[in-house]
């Protein structure tokens, strides 16, 4: 377990992120309840395993609701098996179709390229 400050030390990702994710409800710290001083939050590896995959995610493309809907099948298991299976088959389309997408946005720089090049 880990206070924000070290959980943003090790996944590189600023605090004001995971508060924003958090409040987002795509991941949970959670309280120590024998603690009535201070209200901090602990986070504990699956949250590391959560944020690198929001990351990715990201990095791809996906909107932050496309995300959520990914962490809630899959890591809060608030669905059965068959729904959880469904909505990540239904996100290997929309990868299979991004990709389509950015190969036919390559051809088209490609013959651009080479539309200049021939100038």
């Amino acid at each position: 377990m880990r206070l924000i400050n070290q959980l943003s030390k090790e996944t590189g990702i600023p605090i004001g992120t995971i508060r924003f994710y958090e409040k987002s409800g795509l991941i949970n710290g959670e309280t120590k309840p024998e603690v009535k001083t201070n209200k901090y939050v602990y986070y504990g590896d699956d949250v590391i395993d959560k944020l690198r995959f929001i990351q990715m995610a990201k990095a791809v493309g996906f909107t932050l609701g496309e995300i959520k809907e990914v962490v809630d099948a899959w890591y809060l298991k608030k669905i059965s098996k068959k729904a959880q299976l469904e909505v990540l088959n239904k996100k290997l389309v929309q990868i299979d179709e991004k990709i389509q997408e950015l190969n036919e946005m390559k051809k088209q720089i490609a013959v651009c390229k080479d539309n200049i090049e021939k100038r």
